[in-house]
């Protein structure tokens, strides 16, 4: 049997493909209540002194156990904050071993759903984990190439995230095609432009049929945080003054609004800034909703509301918040048009990325036969309309948004290793 796999770590969700011997068009392998999905979630359950994983993790979290809850772990790659460590209950989890562990149990899930021990991997990358840092960027796949072999790994490779997913795609065409590879994930959107056909596909090097690639560290958490930032934390005193007429200090309204940055607001050091802050506000009460969060530790519950809305409104004009845990609980009424204001100017440097990549591959609009959007975060309305834009005569193609990426490193997986 084939003991090569291909895993998709990705910011929001995991997925682990295997090319089956028996099966060739069963790729993803479930990890979790039957779904090919795990969530990138790691609870440590301090009340048990153990760690859940996925939706069990989350579940644990909304459940109220006492404990941390880590997600967007991708996100510390290639960042100082790699060989930080968070603290619970007196005991100290270095980032760089949650990072393991969350991996780790990718492995383990994956060989028991296959049956089999995987040795050799190829490892899906985002074009660039760091914008415009060539050594950091190096560092971060270093980082994970060492966290691969140790939890077993013997054989790791590594493919860009956008070109696993035109190999997904290629497996379902039937004639050469010039593609846009549009995957925005939770941490990163990236791009490709590759030749794809049924015979390129029998190559073993693919290096010609790829024409540019492109990136940028915008992805889906970046939504969330400026959405909340715009619509959310004013709720809790956000652009409120202290006396004196001096803004509130906003670092704490950034942090909450960050997936992983929110557990940096739970240490007596910012609380004990947070009470001294709160004596020089002019709006108490809003002041005191975020005091209330940072007390009860509902930060993550916030977040999780927040993504929610923005879910929402990649299908609809206007959703609801149900803010149940704040103090004067709230149902917030949110338009679509609030949503696209507040992430703007993230989609505008997503549209540059794109157009850039077009002008170094020397193409033109009309040059693209289709545009394929893959990634969680590819379903936002206003960034898919503007990059459909830039190639309107495309035809506009929706892969499996949490699964092409792991089926095409799978797919790349057993090229490599057999």
């Amino acid at each position: 049997m084939a003991n090569a796999c291909g895993v998709d770590f990705g910011t929001s969700n995991s997925t682990v493909g295997w090319l089956r011997p028996d099966a060739p068009d069963s790729l993803l392998l479930p990890l979790e209540d039957g779904k090919a999905t795990l969530p990138s979630v790691v609870f440590f359950n301090a009340d048990e002194n153990q760690f859940s994983y996925g939706r069990a993790g989350l579940g644990d979290y909304l459940a109220g156990y006492e404990g941390r809850l880590m997600r967007s772990l991708k996100s510390l790659l290639g960042s100082g904050a790699i060989d930080g460590q968070t603290e619970v209950g007196g005991r100290a989890l270095p980032y760089r071993g949650l990072l393991s562990q969350f991996i780790g149990e990718l492995k383990m899930r994956a060989q028991r759903a296959a049956g089999t021990s995987f040795s050799s991997v190829v490892l899906g990358r985002p074009v660039h984990f760091v914008d415009d840092d060539d050594q950091a960027d190096q560092l971060a796949q270093d980082t994970l190439e060492q966290i691969a072999r140790d939890v077993g790994f013997k054989d790791i490779a590594f493919q860009f995230e956008p070109i696993a997913a035109a190999f997904d795609y290629e497996s379902r065409i039937d004639r050469e095609e010039l593609v846009l590879i549009v995957d925005i994930g939770g941490g990163t959107s990236d791009f490709s432009l590759v030749r794809l056909s049924p015979q390129r596909a029998q190559r073993a090097e693919r290096r010609d049929d790829i024409l540019a690639n492109g990136g940028v560290h915008i992805g889906g958490t970046d939504f969330d945080k400026y959405f909340s930032l715009s619509c959310v934390m004013p709720l809790l005193g956000l652009g409120g003054r202290l006396q004196g007429n001096a803004e509130i200090p906003s670092s704490y309204y950034f942090n909450l609004a960050t997936w992983h940055t929110i557990n940096q607001l739970y240490t007596r050091k910012v609380w004990q800034q947070l009470q001294d802050v709160g004596r020089e506000v002019a709006d108490r009460e809003r002041f005191a909703r975020l005091l209330d969060v940072v007390e009860q530790r509902c930060g993550h519950w916030l977040a999780l509301q927040v993504e929610a809305g923005k879910i929402a409104l990649s299908s609809a004009d206007q959703t609801l918040l149900d803010l149940e845990r704040l103090r004067n609980p709230e149902q917030l009424s949110l338009q679509r048009r609030d949503f696209d204001l507040a992430v703007e100017h993230l989609v505008q440097s997503v549209e540059q990325t794109v157009l850039s990549l077009l002008k170094e591959a020397g193409l033109g609009p009309d040059d693209i036969d289709s545009v394929f959007f893959t990634g969680g975060s590819s379903g936002v309305r206003l960034l898919r309309e503007r990059i459909g834009a830039l190639a309107p005569q495309a035809r506009h193609v929706e892969g499996d948004l949490f699964g092409s990426i792991g089926s095409g490193l799978a797919i790349d997986a057993a090229r490599k290793f057999g």
